[in-house]
């Protein structure tokens, strides 16, 4: 009896445990689906704000393109002559309805003709059509929009000249505004005109010159071009390429000549510099004094490459004194076989040169003798 209570009691123990676990385990669960959530909420709001603010930057980006001062004054100008428009169509209606019924579509025959004419002007400077075209569509319109006035001044003073006045104005008002914004527009347009032609015209100078100046260049590199598959080969390319066959350089503006022409002038300024300043700083003295920064004998006078030991003399003074003083003098020194730096072979060659004589030839690092 005592074993099997042992055994019932450590099966409630393993059952509680098991059951303790499974509590942790199922609260483990709940807190991590909790802070999923919290951090997916977290990324939602993140994600709203920033749409709203790409929202609000698109829509900022939207007004600052639209409230430009051309597009004002487009937009304006069509607004005032809409406006103009509406206020003067119920006038002209009125007028012609009371003398008869059947002549109501006439007043938007003549509000649609003046803008019509209004338009053609507009399409006629699009197309650079004559300068009669446009004048004679500008005669129209005003025709159309005169007419339009004179009714409403005639129905308009009936009640106060100034209402006639009122009417008359309106009538007039909105095509001479849409006429002053395609004026505006055409200088504007014209301007730009005029800067593209004048790159145009100096492109195409440009290139009857290059014709003139460098004909096989030119030849050579519209076969390239020819050779080529469409599109793939640009012209100026081709140009640069045709120009390093003729003259063997990369740069579409020297030839062997002219590199040769620019060498000597290097060459003569250098001779001139040494002339004026005393002392060479050509490329060879240069390379000798970094070769034996130490040493200045090497550019010294042409009596002997190897003037003097790199130590300093001795001085024959502290000598007495030391026989003075009953001690010895050391010896002074001696210059033996490895005690100061050989000299470069370009060294030698130069002192040679110097001296008259005929200097040895010494590979370069090219491979080449000098």
């Amino acid at each position: 009896m005592s074993s099997w209570r042992e055994e019932r009691r450590a099966d409630l123990r393993e059952e509680r445990a098991e059951q303790r676990r499974d509590e942790e385990h199922r609260a483990q669960l709940r807190r991590t689906e909790r802070r999923e959530n919290r951090k997916e909420q977290r990324e939602e709001k993140a994600q709203k704000r920033r749409d709203r603010a790409q929202r609000r930057a698109a829509r900022a980006a939207r007004r600052e393109k639209a409230l430009t001062p051309g597009n004002v004054y487009r937009r304006g100008t069509l607004a005032l002559v809409a406006a103009s428009a509406l206020a003067s169509l119920p006038a002209q209606v009125a007028h012609f309805v009371r003398v008869s019924l059947m002549l109501l579509p006439l007043p938007f025959a003549l509000e649609g003709a003046a803008w019509v004419m209004a338009a053609g002007v507009a399409y006629a400077d699009e197309r650079k059509l004559p300068a009669w075209v446009r004048w004679l569509l500008r005669g129209l319109c005003l025709s159309a929009a005169g007419y339009a006035a004179w009714i409403n001044y005639g129905y308009g003073v009936q009640t106060s000249p100034s209402v006639g006045y009122g009417l008359a104005a309106v009538s007039l008002m909105g095509p001479l505004f849409f006429e002053v914004r395609q004026w505006v527009t055409t200088l504007s347009f014209d301007a730009a005109e005029k800067k593209r032609r004048a790159e145009e015209k100096a492109r195409a100078k440009h290139e009857r010159r290059r014709r003139s100046h460098h004909k096989d260049v030119v030849q050579l590199a519209e076969r390239l071009v020819s050779a080529a598959p469409y599109g793939t080969l640009d012209f100026e390319k081709a140009f640069a390429a045709a120009w390093e066959i003729f003259y063997g350089t990369d740069t579409p503006c020297m030839t062997p000549a002219l590199h040769a022409q620019q060498v000597a002038s290097r060459r003569s300024l250098t001779e001139a510099m040494d002339e004026a300043n005393g002392a060479p700083i050509s490329v060879r003295g240069r390379l000798l004094t970094r070769l034996h920064p130490a040493p200045s004998a090497l550019l010294s006078a042409p009596g002997s490459s190897q003037v003097a030991s790199d130590l300093p003399p001795a001085v024959k003074e502290p000598q007495k004194a030391a026989q003075k003083d009953g001690r010895k003098a050391p010896p002074p020194h001696r210059r033996t076989k490895g005690d100061a730096v050989p000299f470069h072979p370009i060294a030698k060659n130069e002192a040679a040169r110097e001296r008259g004589g005929s200097p040895r030839r010494i590979p370069a690092v090219n491979g080449h003798a000098h």
